[in-house]
């Protein structure tokens, strides 16, 4: 390993978002760090020499912890400059709707939450002292969802993604004292595969006219972990089009 590279802990990195932000984490020399619940995509080409990647259940707290050993035992005394909480699920009932207040089993709702929420807990937890060491940031990928009503999101993902954003701030005023800054993500209707066709309806509502891409989601989790956010934290960034405006 060379001294000047820096290492990023990504989760949730096999598509979507998280799959666009390790790209480009790997196209700006960094060394990536990710988990998923399967393998890297071979499509990927990342380079095995820099890379490490760990199948890992996020939502399970056993998978968590051994994930964190694996990752700190690769680190050794390296620093670790950025964790990307990027990981989350947005379930539906056996009917196919969306968990909600008045239905769904509400251990599919811990279920959520331990994903959605807890796990990124787990894992600033488990990479406190690495991110110390490389005065390193955090960035929660919250939702538009967690602040106002989503006619798709579902109770149970919105209330979920709310919580994340408290935790934001919470972690922006403990970890300050590490000297690691906390900011999050707020996405609004980005082209992935959790987008279904019905979403096309919410355009009209965008003022930017269109649905945002992966990739524009990735460059401003990126700028959060670069030295150009150096003295920002504490901070959710909107990446909406607008969306949230309305």
């Amino acid at each position: 390993m060379t001294d000047h590279r820096k290492t990023v802990v990504i989760t949730g990195a096999s598509r979507g978002i998280g799959h666009a932000t390790a790209l480009l984490f790997f196209e700006r020399d960094w060394e990536i760090i990710t988990c998923a619940r399967g393998a890297v995509p071979p499509e990927c080409g990342r380079d095995p020499r820099w890379t490490l990647h760990v199948p890992t259940d996020l939502s399970n707290a056993e998978s968590t912890a051994a994930f964190v050993k694996a990752v700190n035992a690769h680190l050794g005394e390296r620093p670790l400059h950025a964790l990307v909480n990027n990981a989350g699920v947005s379930p539906k009932t056996s009917f196919k709707e969306r968990l909600g207040c008045l239905n769904g089993d509400l251990n599919a709702w811990r279920e959520v939450f331990e994903l959605n929420f807890f796990a990124g807990l787990r894992l600033a937890r488990g990479f406190a002292s690495a991110l110390h060491r490389g005065q390193g940031a955090i960035v929660n990928i919250t939702s538009i969802a967690g602040h106002a009503i989503h006619p798709f999101a579902g109770s149970a993902y919105s209330i979920s993604k709310a919580a994340l954003s408290a935790l934001t701030r919470e972690m922006a005023n403990e970890f300050a004292a590490l000297g690691v800054r906390v900011n999050a993500v707020a996405p609004g209707e980005i082209e992935t595969e959790m987008v279904q066709p019905e979403y096309e309806v919410l355009i009209p509502r965008i003022p930017l006219g269109r649905m945002g891409t992966a990739r524009e989601t990735a460059t401003t989790i990126y700028f959060l972990c670069s030295e150009d956010s150096s003295y920002v934290t504490g901070t959710e960034i909107w990446v909406t089009g607008g969306q949230h405006m309305l």
